[in-house]
């Protein structure tokens, strides 16, 4: 069911939800079909593994595992899960560090990049659908929005 469905039906009354709380059921619901929707259009490597290596694409060099934590707001230990499946896939490979050699540093494979080339398109499309009739100022409003809500959770 869509969000715009449960909020007009009968199932559930959100009219005493203040609407702090409502926005946080909001995006993780959204979160949650997002990434059931974006599994499926990927089809060899989840939503999480994609989130990961367009990461990876962002940092201005190769990232440790340290970095890419981080960046995507998850622990070592749930970003070298998705990283070793990746790498049992083939679309990224651990490599020592050339100026220290007790870090690992990760690198997308030629497979990752060609997987990336052939499924531009179709990403794109999506995000053309997801965002059509958003004005680009309510997007940054929006990004605007949850960066200050997290730098608040940081302030704790």
């Amino acid at each position: 069911m869509k969000i715009n469905e449960l909020v007009t039906n009968d199932i559930v009354d959100f009219s005493a939800i203040p609407p702090q709380y409502f926005l946080l059921g909001l995006l993780s619901a959204f979160e949650n079909r997002f990434q059931a929707m974006a599994d499926k259009m990927m089809g060899e490597i989840s939503w999480k593994q994609f989130f990961a290596i367009i990461c990876i694409q962002m940092c201005k060099e190769a990232p440790t595992i340290n970095d890419l934590s981080d960046v995507l707001g998850s622990s070592h230990q749930n970003v070298k899960q998705i990283l070793l499946k990746l790498e049992a896939k083939g679309f990224v490979a651990f490599k020592t560090d050339a100026k220290d050699k007790r870090k690992q540093r990760i690198v997308l494979t030629k497979k990752c990049m060609n997987f990336c080339a052939k499924n531009d398109d179709v990403g794109k499309d999506v995000m053309e659908k997801m965002f059509a009739g958003i004005p680009e100022k309510d997007i940054n409003k929006t990004i605007q929005t949850i960066m200050k809500i997290e730098s608040n959770m940081k302030e704790e």
